[in-house]
């Protein structure tokens, strides 16, 4: 299974709905969709399955730029914590 995106706008606000795994190769697409975006972001990750270190990554710089991770899975979510732990 391969990473869909969705696009949810309501007025000042967007949500990026992501359904399926991250992958590395799935970020260059997910970074034109948030930088295409002038309105708060929020990466809806309810559907999300799996992802990779790289994604993990990526999904903590987004939080540490103020974009909301909802629906985030303990394990995605502790992953994101350890490695933002190691990057000290």
């Amino acid at each position: 299974m391969s990473l869909r995106i969705e696009r949810v706008s309501a007025g000042p606000a967007t949500t990026i709905r992501l359904i399926g795994r991250i992958r590395a190769e799935h970020l260059d697409e997910l970074k034109a969709q948030i930088k295409d975006t002038e309105a708060r972001i929020a990466l809806d990750l309810e559907e999300v399955s799996l992802v990779d270190v790289d994604a993990v990554g990526f999904l903590g710089t987004c939080q540490a730029q103020g974009i909301s991770l909802v629906h985030c899975s303990p394990y995605i979510s502790d992953w994101i914590t350890k490695e933002r732990g190691r990057d000290k």
